[in-house]
């Protein structure tokens, strides 16, 4: 048996699978210390289901923690920004179209030096070792603790940026280390951005999963556990302690994941519905369709893996006003028990249009016998026109798809829409999102330009398979389980040699030996 838990802002989500089948569910309320949200969790779902915490065999965790800790610029630390690039990259310096709140809190330490490749390989300029012993000289003055280091091409070539984290562990020991080269992609702005991002949170990774931990060992759990990150499937704890920006946007991925689970489909449009907004996107072979284009993350453009989803300003919370012509985006959120009319308050929110519809069992039903029919007519037809608009967005092509509805405020939707083929409600879908969580794969992936000149295409190409399998593995997954589930090849013709960039996805079932709990 798996146990999967999404620790959301609000909400602490657990579910038991046993195969496919939910074995128990709950909602609990997430706490600040984390631990203890997880911990009532889990007694939930232990305890309605009389398993044994010796039955659990792994147990999957979403969180949002480190996300809203960039957004809320809560809980991060300064960073040593380290590019190697020049004299090709002095235009513009690191963190310069960063928010200027976020900027400041990072404390703006950046540094410059000479080093870097061409997409070939070929050196632009030798490493400036001895600029980089002055650079940590300066660090350990200003006692920081975290450094991220960004050269020019390392996704090709990642000789300078490995020799830059040696010298700099040698000279500032303990100092936590963020390396482009193993968080962003080609592109040199976004890859940057996202390993500074990466280093801002090496502190609060440690006491984030140091809590997970802590949660199961109190409940007797002794599996080993794992953290969804942000393409839908899993890394070790040890992972996400060097990593945790990988798991930016795993709860929506977790959703999406769920959704194709519980509805059976592979390829579909998933509305997750939750108490301030709803995400839109896209399924492909059972895993959400990833952006290709750079993502805002705080303010940030980064080039991680991230799913491509579309958030609206639609809830169970969200404000009704203008007679039910405006909804949104403005959301009582967590308040909803004390806010909404339904359950003694003043604010008129979708939650009570449902309620008084008769589409929804919530509450007190007679504190909306009031609402005029009128209102709660157009209501509806503005949150089916929401929905509706949002899915047509997020579509590639005319042709109509199946629309799979999940979260909390699934029960908003209740009519077909105009561009589905159909819509599809399925059991359990409050908590699709612990259920994502809970079926998590392993992956690797590999993203590279490669000098296709004198090379048969098919010999390019099974080079970068077997190097996206062999990362899967080394992730975690059971090596003959590995499959490649996407390839991407885009001719790059501003450079010689038939440059072509080529990024190639794997994904296995999870080995269950060497993590701990």
């Amino acid at each position: 048996m798996r146990i999967g838990i999404d620790v959301g802002g609000t909400n602490t989500d657990a579910v038991i699978l046993e195969g496919d089948r939910v074995v128990a569910a709950c909602k609990s309320p997430t706490t600040e210390d984390v631990s203890s949200g997880i911990s009532a969790a889990l007694s939930t779902v232990l305890g309605e289901s009389g398993v044994a915490a010796s039955a659990i065999d792994a147990v999957m965790i979403g969180t949002t923690h480190f996300t809203n800790a960039v957004i809320e610029r809560r809980r991060l630390l300064q960073v040593a920004a380290v590019r190697i690039g020049l004299p090709a990259t002095r235009g513009v310096p690191p963190m310069t179209d960063w928010p200027g709140d976020l900027a400041d809190v990072l404390g703006r330490h950046c540094y410059m030096l000479r080093g870097g490749h061409e997409f070939d390989g070929r050196e632009i300029a030798p490493l400036d070792e001895a600029g980089l012993l002055d650079v940590a000289r300066e660090i350990k003055a200003k006692g920081l603790r975290s450094a991220a280091i960004t050269s020019v091409f390392s996704p090709v070539t990642a000789v300078m940026e490995l020799r830059a984290a040696e010298i700099l562990r040698e000279e500032c020991p303990g100092i936590a280390l963020s390396l482009s080269h193993e968080i962003g992609r080609v592109g040199f702005l976004e890859r940057e951005n996202a390993a500074i991002m990466n280093a801002c949170l090496a502190d609060l990774s440690t006491k984030v999963v140091d809590s997970f931990r802590s949660a199961l060992r109190h409940k007797g759990i002794s599996a080993p556990f794992f953290i969804s990150q942000n393409d839908g499937t899993l890394m070790t704890p040890e992972h996400v302690e060097s990593y945790p920006v990988l798991t930016f946007a795993s709860g929506p991925t977790n959703s999406m994941r769920g959704a194709a689970r519980l509805a059976a489909i592979g390829d579909a449009m998933v509305v997750d519905i939750g108490g301030t907004t709803s995400d839109v996107g896209m399924l492909m072979q059972g895993f959400p369709r990833e952006s290709a284009v750079a993502v805002d993350i705080g303010g940030v453009r980064t080039n991680f893996r991230m799913p491509d989803v579309l958030a609206i300003g639609l809830g169970g919370g969200s404000l009704v006003r203008d007679g039910g012509a405006r909804i949104g985006p403005d959301s009582v959120g967590y308040e909803i028990m004390k806010k909404a009319l339904v359950f003694g308050g003043d604010t008129l929110t979708t939650t009570d249009i449902v309620v008084a519809a008769g589409m929804a069992d919530i509450g007190d039903r007679a504190r909306v016998a009031n609402i005029p029919a009128e209102t709660i007519a157009t209501a509806l037809d503005t949150i089916h026109r929401m929905v509706d608009e949002a899915v047509d967005r997020m579509k590639t092509s005319a042709d109509k798809l199946p629309v799979i509805l999940v979260g909390g405020g699934a029960v908003l939707v209740s009519c077909d829409l105009p561009s589905a083929s159909e819509v599809i409600r399925p059991e359990n879908s409050g908590v699709a999102n612990a259920i994502g969580a809970a079926i998590a794969q392993v992956g690797g992936e590999v993203d590279r330009i490669y000098a296709m000149e004198g090379r048969a295409r098919d010999e390019v190409l099974d080079e970068a398979k077997a190097e996206a399998s062999a990362n899967a593995v080394v992730a975690g997954a059971i090596e003959g389980s590995v499959k490649i589930m996407d390839i991407e090849e885009v001719p790059l013709a501003y450079l010689p040699g038939s440059a072509t960039r080529i990024r190639v996805k794997a994904v296995g079932d999870l080995a269950m030996k060497g993590a701990e709990a």
